[in-house]
């Protein structure tokens, strides 16, 4: 199989990166921080006008009738961007009206969480008597519902697991450039600490992760096998805590602060990576299938 992109896909990929960075630079994310737990639905609407959420849809019913190797590029974006919102609840509902051109938020029970509860029109799944959590990402507010009436992983789990593996991915990305951006330009003892092995080292070790899951990310939608799918979960969940963490070692102490888009990415990390019902099964998932190829 051929796994490269072709020019549309990498059109579609640039086009996504060219909206959020028009629609939610720097300054966008720093005012998303400032009001943790209010989603901006005048940039929600933009997304859906865009064809963010109906991007899988048919035609015919108003989408782009594009498949989920397309997806993947375009939520390996918005995790780069660190992009809020229930997004990948809203796009597997894009058949929900108001879903798919983005005058709905919906918002999907995962197991005992529900994220964005308190901003979404439309909740799948119960969540009656829903507690509010204090959440370690200030752009990923959390809910836990008391007693999930259903199973936590559903028939749209392996899609939802690879679009957050997406995220994860576009998020490692995201801090390998910036671990190697501030190694170029940040100067100690008269030269660059990129010109230092310590700093080197970390470097590549986070470019090797961030390709690695790539690898395994742009080739799940294709194979469409749930062991790939899993594969390229847990590998991109590694690669986005890893990576954040280490770009925090060559930041140094300045990498902690509240100004630094570092920690952002960080945070947002270990709360797709904690959501264990879909780490679980991945890893029970990959289990199995080496038991039973030995």
């Amino acid at each position: 199989m051929r796994f490269r992109l072709t020019d549309d896909q990498r059109a579609l990929r640039e086009g996504v990166r060219g909206l959020l960075a028009r629609r939610f630079d720097g300054a966008a994310l720093r005012a998303a921080v400032a009001r943790p737990g209010r989603l901006d639905r005048a940039l929600w609407r933009r997304l859906g006008a865009a064809g963010l959420f109906a991007l899988r849809l048919p035609e015919e019913r108003g989408g782009a009738g594009l498949g989920l190797p397309e997806a993947v590029l375009a939520f390996e974006e918005a995790g780069r961007a660190l992009l809020p919102g229930p997004l990948i609840a809203t796009h597997l509902a894009a058949t929900v009206p108001g879903a798919a051109d983005g005058t709905a938020v919906v918002a999907h029970v995962d197991g005992r969480l529900v994220e964005w509860l308190a901003q979404a029109d439309v909740v799948r799944g119960e969540a009656a008597g829903a507690v509010a959590l204090r959440s370690v990402d200030p752009l990923t507010p959390l809910h836990r519902v008391p007693e999930p009436r259903a199973a936590p992983l559903d028939a749209v789990a392996p899609e939802a697991s690879l679009l957050s593996a997406a995220e994860q991915l576009g998020s490692a990305g995201r801090t390998c450039e910036l671990a190697a951006e501030h190694a170029r330009t940040r100067e100690q003892f008269g030269r660059p600490i990129g010109a230092f092995q310590a700093v080197q080292q970390l470097c590549a070790g986070m470019l090797v992760r961030v390709e690695v899951a790539r690898a395994a990310v742009y080739a799940a939608p294709v194979t469409a096998d749930p062991v790939d799918i899993a594969a390229a979960r847990l590998l991109a969940d590694e690669a986005a805590v890893r990576g954040a963490r280490d770009c925090l070692q060559v930041h140094g102490g300045m990498g902690f602060t509240w100004e630094a888009e570092v920690h952002l990415h960080l945070k947002r990390a270990w709360v797709r990576t904690h959501r264990r019902e879909f780490v679980t099964e991945c890893e029970e998932l990959l289990a199995r299938d080496l038991l039973e190829r030995s």
